[in-house]
Formats: C-alpha cells, structure tokens, sequence
C-alpha cells in the first residue's frame, strides 16, 4: 500500500546574491519555484523584498535581494530542497519554516545604524 504524502504550508526567506542584474534575480527565483513545483509543491504567494543591507556579512557579501514565498510541499521535499539549495551559488541564505497560514503583507523593521 502506497503511503499518502501530505502537504503541509512552508515560509520559505531566501537571500540572494545582491551582485546579480535584475536578470540573473528572476532567473535564481525562477529556479528555487520550479524547483518546488517539480517536488510537488504549490506556490501561493511571493514577497519580493527587494534590495537589502544585510545584518552581517555573507561571504564578503553586505547586500542582498530578499524574498518570502509561501508554499505548501510533502514533507519530504523540503529536505531534498535543502540539498538543492545548498548547490546554488546565487543563494546567499535560505529558511524554511512550518507555517499556518499565507501573510498578505509583510513590512521589515530598519536596522538601527
């Protein structure tokens, strides 16, 4: 008997290399959905955050493109996914995190100077 895969709603906050032309930044995105998409996995929704100082350096990096999707995926996907994304070298950071719900909006506080 074949186990059902369940979905669950994922968070997923990706940082990308801020040196990429605005090009290159759909490119990697487009490469982290389809991903998604081929394990299964349903977009809902896309925050573009845009352009960022980042808290600390990455790899010599001050900046980032930011971005929060959500998306419901099995279980078991994610950490393929994770594997996935630690091959791609225009991923600066990346999160994932169980959620309840899709946020319509979200706001980032500055960072104190």
């Amino acid at each position: 008997m074949a186990r059902k895969l369940r979905k669950h709603l994922y968070e997923g906050m990706y940082i990308l290399n801020a040196t990429l032309s605005d090009e290159a930044v759909k490119k990697a995105l487009g490469r982290i959905t389809a991903a998604i998409e081929e394990k299964g996995g349903e977009i809902h929704k896309v925050h573009d955050q845009g352009r960022k100082k980042l808290q600390y350096q990455i790899e010599g990096h001050r900046q980032g493109y930011y971005f929060v999707l959500y998306f419901s995926a099995p279980s078991l996907a994610v950490s393929e996914l994770w594997r996935e994304y630690h091959l791609n070298e225009d991923l600066l950071r990346f999160m994932t995190l169980r959620t309840e719900e899709v946020v319509e909006e979200i706001k980032f506080e500055p960072l104190p100077q």
